[in-house]
């Protein structure tokens, strides 16, 4: 059986996906660097390739990451 990619997860793990502390990840958020989540059913969370791509530098806020 094939592996299943997630494409939405929780706070806690797009952190640790990005092998940040939660307070990082929050931190980066309230920055404007990471997007925001969406609301699925009244639940946040955050969209996987969308966060592929701001650390890809793709996409930004309109914008290139920078580290």
């Amino acid at each position: 059986m094939a592996k299943i990619e997630p494409l939405f997860v929780s706070e806690t793990t797009a952190a640790r996906m990005l092998e940040l502390k939660v307070s990082e990840f929050r931190a980066l958020r309230a920055a404007g660097t990471l997007p925001p989540p969406r609301e699925l059913c009244g639940i946040e969370r955050y969209d996987v390739d969308e966060l592929r791509r701001v650390i890809r530098g793709e996409d930004v806020g309109g914008g290139a990451m920078e580290w």
